[in-house]
């Protein structure tokens, strides 16, 4: 099956999707680029929001009421969320995790850590 057919099954399904960085910006109804999204959170992504690959950073952030230290590469933010999102963290008045349903929309990247507060979150939503 191709990777387009899997993520457009998940999405028929309602399957859970959490996505990362760029993951976030596939999950957008709408970006400032023009590039296919699959629209599944409502919400607007800026690409490259904090800057580019030589300005990527660690940065301790809230989220799901704890600390974290988020890896921040070329990361998107979003500008703009419609009903139903659950804004989960901002970094300098940006919004940097959202959620809608059970999907899950961050700019950093939780995988990159050896914290495993976000991915045991989702599972959690998950089951």
């Amino acid at each position: 099956m191709e990777k387009e057919n899997i993520i457009k099954t998940l999405k028929k399904e309602k399957i859970p999707i959490m996505g990362t960085c760029a993951g976030m910006i596939l999950l957008a109804k709408e970006t400032d680029h023009k590039q296919p999204l699959l629209g599944i959170i409502d919400m607007k992504v800026k690409r490259n929001a904090f800057g580019r690959q030589r300005e990527s950073f660690e940065e301790k952030i809230r989220i799901l009421g704890k600390e974290f230290n988020g890896i921040f590469i070329r990361a998107p933010a979003v500008t703009k969320t419609g009903p139903g999102v659950k804004i989960l963290s901002k970094l300098n008045n940006k919004i940097i995790a959202v959620k809608q349903g059970k999907n899950i929309a961050l700019a950093f990247h939780p995988e990159l850590g050896n914290d495993t507060l976000i991915h045991e979150h989702f599972i959690k939503e998950v089951i």
